[in-house]
């Protein structure tokens, strides 16, 4: 198979389909270059290699369908500074979420509160772009609607987002364009979002 190649912009959502072992994930996890993967992929025309990789991933998000958690409790895992903190607590009240939950165990919440934690978490120091691996696959239908919600308003706020949802009803209410993967799975892709850097 070809090298992918495809372009995003500033408040834009790119739907990626394919069927399921056909490499959605994988090229979600080679954009935030948490995984290796040949080809060339830029943001503002700075190419993948020449970024820092923290600096990358700090702009270029990966958020997993089945989110990590590296701490006890959610809170040492978003920034604790004043303005990340006001951001932080208007994005909870978005997905309905108690910030009480931010000292409670991880153990103890239920997948649906750790998946839109991490929604949470992957917004709270603004990324430039959004990779979103299956958002609401363990949602009930009034929290995926708050999450569609909250991803329509990032969208509108000017950041690129790519989903990979096999709900075709988010994927046509979210997605501007779509992007067909077919077997075998690409290992190459190109990625270029235009704008300035935040």
């Amino acid at each position: 198979m070809p090298p992918l190649s495809f372009e995003v912009a500033d408040g834009e959502c790119l739907a990626v389909e394919a069927p399921s072992g056909t490499g959605k994930t994988r090229l979600l996890r080679a954009i935030a270059d948490l995984d290796p993967a040949g080809g060339h992929i830029f943001l503002d025309g700075a190419e993948r290699g020449e970024v820092a990789g923290h600096q990358w991933r700090r702009s270029v998000r990966y958020v997993a369908a089945e989110p990590a958690w590296w701490t006890d409790t959610p809170r040492p895992a978003f920034p604790s500074n004043p303005a990340a903190s006001v951001r932080i607590d208007r994005l909870l009240r978005a997905l309905g979420l108690d910030a009480a939950l931010l000292d409670r165990p991880i153990a103890q919440l239920s997948t649906g509160e750790r998946q839109r934690l991490a929604l949470a978490r992957s917004l709270s120091d603004e990324p430039r772009v959004l990779l979103l691996d299956e958002p609401c696959a363990s949602l009930d239908p009034t929290s995926a609607a708050m999450v569609e919600e909250l991803i329509k308003f990032q969208i509108l706020s000017g950041r690129s987002v790519l989903l990979v949802s096999h709900d075709r009803g988010q994927v046509e209410r979210l997605s501007h364009a779509r992007l067909q993967l077919a077997k075998p799975a690409a290992t190459t892709s190109d990625l270029s979002a235009r704008g300035t850097p935040a």
